[in-house]
């Protein structure tokens, strides 16, 4: 039976993937050197964020903005469904899938939530049976070229908490389950009713049958 008052929520970056997935994604993209030159280009944003003196998502934008410059929107999205085909398969950790295809054979609704672009993560997820996904949207000037910013704030830490509850909007869930790794999920993490952070124990049970296993 479909239980829709049931949430799972899912971070993607160390938590469904094995790495940060954007950064893959951009040098597989623009290639070493371009994405190098970029990072260099970006460091004072970078080292400003790793000092908490400059905003995550501002750095975030200027590294893209330095690596893949006015890229065109139809030229990424080309790049997106070769990265999804290629290499992003070989980042997906089977335990996480399988944990997806649980809730959604319980009838839970299941959603990403993530603060990589939703330019490889929606496609993606439709693939796996995600049907939500909620994430950092890149922005685009009037040619439909990347405008080196993005069209919503970061989707990480109180963000992603707010991307949630607007989404379930008056019908909250009657269960939360959260999947996080990092930092970036301890908001997500502590809104729900269930946590699981990777690398601090085994996953919740889902089901009475579960809990009962489990306590055995």
């Amino acid at each position: 039976m479909r239980d829709t008052s049931v949430v799972a929520a899912f971070d993607f970056d160390g938590t469904i993937s094995t790495t940060d997935s954007l950064r893959v994604f951009v040098r597989e993209t623009v290639g070493t050197p371009r994405f190098l030159m970029g990072a260099l280009l970006a460091s004072p944003w970078l080292v400003g964020a790793a000092l908490k003196v400059v905003d995550r998502g501002a750095a975030k934008a200027a590294f893209l903005r330095a690596s893949l410059g006015a890229r065109p929107r139809d030229q990424l999205e080309q790049d997106a469904h070769r990265f999804i085909t290629g290499h992003l398969l070989r980042l997906i950790r089977p335990e996480m899938l399988a944990r997806v295809r649980q809730h959604r054979a319980l009838g839970h609704r299941v959603v990403l939530v993530s603060a990589s672009p939703g330019l490889y993560l929606r496609p993606w997820a439709a693939s796996a049976g995600i049907e939500t996904v909620l994430s950092t949207e890149l922005a685009y000037d009037d040619q439909s070229r990347f405008a080196g910013h993005f069209a919503q704030p970061n989707c990480w830490g109180p963000e992603k908490v707010r991307r949630l509850e607007a989404w379930w909007g008056d019908t909250p869930p009657r269960v939360l389950f959260v999947y996080g790794d990092s930092r970036g999920d301890k908001e997500m993490a502590e809104r729900a009713d269930h946590a699981w952070i990777r690398g601090q124990g085994k996953f919740m049970p889902l089901t009475d049958a579960d809990a009962a296993r489990r306590a055995s």
